[in-house]
């Protein structure tokens, strides 16, 4: 399954409904839409600075991520934004891929 990093950050009625439901009430709210959609949650972590909070989850495709992203958005109470995560072998058959590319500005 495609594995993804969100990076959520809380409206100010989002921050009331955290003081209200605690960091534990949101958890399961997240894990529970992850589950719904077929999905896992890998990890799950609160932060300081830009973003309030980042997790990590394994998703069956992109459509189910963007339910996901969708339905957090549109409630309005955290803004999400997603970045697909490679594994080490994606990556390796990445390098051996032949490529052919001209940069700008050369022949």
């Amino acid at each position: 399954m495609p594995k993804y990093l969100v990076k959520a950050s809380y409206s100010a009625e989002g921050t009331r409904g955290l003081l209200r439901d605690g960091g534990s009430g949101r958890h399961e709210a997240v894990e529970g839409l992850i589950n719904s959609l077929g999905g896992t949650l890998e990890s799950f972590h609160y932060a300081f600075g830009e973003e309030d909070l980042y997790w990590i989850c394994d998703m069956p495709g992109h459509a189910e991520l963007v339910a996901m992203s969708l339905a957090i958005n549109s409630a309005r109470g955290a803004r999400v934004s997603t970045i697909p995560l490679l594994s080490l072998e994606e990556v390796d058959s990445a390098i051996h891929k032949a490529t052919i590319y001209r940069p700008p500005g050369t022949g």
